[in-house]
């Protein structure tokens, strides 16, 4: 009768995890394909290498003190920012462009916030700070966004607003820290997010009703809060 038993060999135990190591070590054509690639940072100049644009339309009302004040708006954009600006007799419009003297890529948009906040009715001295500082920006609403007025009741929600000779919409600027523009029903606040909220619920509770008196004592309080907290 044939013997059919099967006689296993000893099996050298280093031999194979070696080998298993290997194995693991080796990374697949799988996994190669996954990884992410990595790019170095891009520069300024690799940004900005297309010419960037900006258009920003100039109301009627605004033309006029646009020219008084050209200079002043002009010799920050070119000189601190490194752009060509120029003014578009034919759209009114100021239009604003990238070329190799601007060193940062945020210019281009600093400079179109800086001269659309003059449009809206800012000072010049005023829309600046946006050139200068991050943390700025301008927050509009209408009126009839918080309330539907019409005829004299909306005449007096703006007149609750500006106060008399401004004196309400001075307070409300100096105890939020910002600067506010009533330009007919529309609402324009520049300042930093806190202040633009503060200065905004002052004026929601003007259009609501309020009486200015107990709005200013609420924000004499929101005020020192405010200092306390800096």
């Amino acid at each position: 009768m044939a013997d059919n038993s099967v006689t296993l060999a000893p099996v050298d135990i280093a031999a194979l995890s070696d080998a298993m190591d290997v194995e693991t070590t080796t990374p697949s054509s799988a996994d190669a394909a996954s990884a992410k690639p990595k790019f170095a940072p891009a520069s300024v100049k690799e940004m900005m290498s297309g010419k960037q644009f900006r258009r920003v339309l100039v109301p009627p009302h605004r033309l006029t003190p646009l020219k008084k004040e050209w200079l002043a708006i002009y010799t920050p954009l070119v000189e601190h920012m490194g752009l060509q600006v120029r003014f578009n007799i034919k759209s009114k419009c100021v239009e604003l462009r990238s070329c190799a003297e601007t060193k940062e890529t945020s210019s281009l948009q600093k400079g179109s916030d800086f001269v659309r906040a003059y449009a809206l009715g800012f000072e010049v001295d005023d829309a600046i700070a946006l050139l200068r500082l991050d943390d700025l920006f301008i927050d509009s609403f209408e009126i009839k966004d918080v309330k539907t007025l019409n005829g004299d009741h909306l005449s007096r929600a703006i007149g609750r607003i500006a106060g008399k000779n401004g004196k309400t919409k001075f307070t409300i600027e100096n105890a939020s820290r910002t600067r506010v523009v009533v330009a007919d029903t529309k609402i324009h606040i520049l300042g930093s997010f806190q202040n633009i909220r503060v200065a905004k619920d002052a004026i929601v509770a003007l259009i609501m009703g309020s009486p200015p008196g107990k709005v200013a004592a609420t924000l004499r309080t929101v005020s020192a809060r405010m200092k306390e907290r800096f």
